[in-house]
């Protein structure tokens, strides 16, 4: 039942996060990225090239796109990789139409006056293009790092890119790219296509990923602990009620040549302040030795991927 408890916990935390990362990217898109016509990656790249040829909603496009994606996913990758995939696919829907709608009715509600895109929406930094660049790719790199940090997905390009990679030696980042590449060069065909804001889609690549990986690095970081306690047993059985494995290893004291078990804890860098809670809880006295790892790989860590 605890640990039923624990998961049912660590599966909220994961939505709510998931949830604050698509506000981000949400908001990221629409208020910087579409009315400036600067076409980002994924489908929402593609629905902004749609949006700016025809008027038709991004939100719709991404919508429709995603389903038939996610109907291939689900036969080729299972439910398991889908189920988070789904909830954000429909609610990255509905906050992609909630911005626009705020959007344009910004100038009604703070009575300020704003320069309009061809598309009648709003230029939140007057005609600084290329802050609103930056902007809104820090805000997608953002909260797509979140979204990934958590175990969600965005779909779209996500999708095709595990879908390749399953049958292919292509890794998820290359495919990811060069989909991205294609729609960000795309949007020079439409009506509002310019040399300009082809490199500021570029631009928008670049930042957006940086700020990904940057975020996916923090929060990926990894210690080692080393724990030296006459009450091992407890310490070892309250850190693995957490969910986090826990490696008992016998160790002798050199100059008094007492036996010693050693408790050996692989955990996140978020975890390790509650580790230090349980350890002084229980033994405040307890000998400890905290330090970071490069990389873990298996179980409840990162997968070992060698080409």
């Amino acid at each position: 039942m605890k640990a039923y408890r624990i998961n049912v916990f660590q599966e909220a935390r994961d939505y709510l996060s998931i949830t604050l990362g698509l506000v981000m990217y949400a908001i990221g898109f629409t208020f910087f990225q579409l009315p400036y016509q600067i076409t980002t990656g994924g489908v929402a790249g593609l629905g902004a090239v749609i949006f700016y040829t025809t008027g038709f909603p991004v939100q719709f496009t991404y919508f429709g796109v995603n389903i038939f994606l996610l109907v291939a996913a689900v036969k080729i990758l299972g439910w398991k990789f889908c189920f988070k995939t789904i909830y954000a696919v429909f609610m990255l829907t509905f906050l992609l139409g909630l911005a626009q709608s705020l959007l344009e009715a910004l100038p009604t509600l703070t009575d300020e006056a704003y320069l309009l895109s061809d598309q009648g929406l709003p230029q939140l930094v007057g005609d600084q293009a290329f802050m609103a660049c930056v902007m809104g790719a820090a805000l997608e790199g953002i909260g797509l790092g979140i979204v990934f940090l958590n175990n969600g997905s965005t779909g779209g390009t996500d999708i095709i890119a595990s879908i390749v990679n399953k049958y292919r030696d292509v890794t998820l980042g290359q495919m990811m790219m060069f989909c991205d590449i294609v729609i960000i060069t795309s949007s020079i065909f439409t009506p509002v296509g310019s040399f300009q804001k082809l490199l500021f889609g570029y631009c928008t690549l670049i930042i957006s990923n940086l700020l990904l990986d940057f975020v996916m690095d923090r929060g990926r970081q990894s210690v080692q602990f080393l724990i030296f306690s006459r009450q091992y047993d407890e310490i070892a059985a309250a850190i693995s009620s957490t969910g986090r494995g826990v490696t008992v290893l016998d160790g002798q004291g050199w100059y008094t040549k007492n036996e010693r078990k050693v408790l050996v804890v692989l955990a996140k860098k978020r975890e390790s302040t509650n580790i230090f809670r349980i350890i002084k809880h229980i033994d405040p006295n307890a000998f400890v030795s905290q330090s970071k790892v490069i990389g873990v790989f298996g179980e409840g860590f990162d997968k070992i991927k060698v080409k």
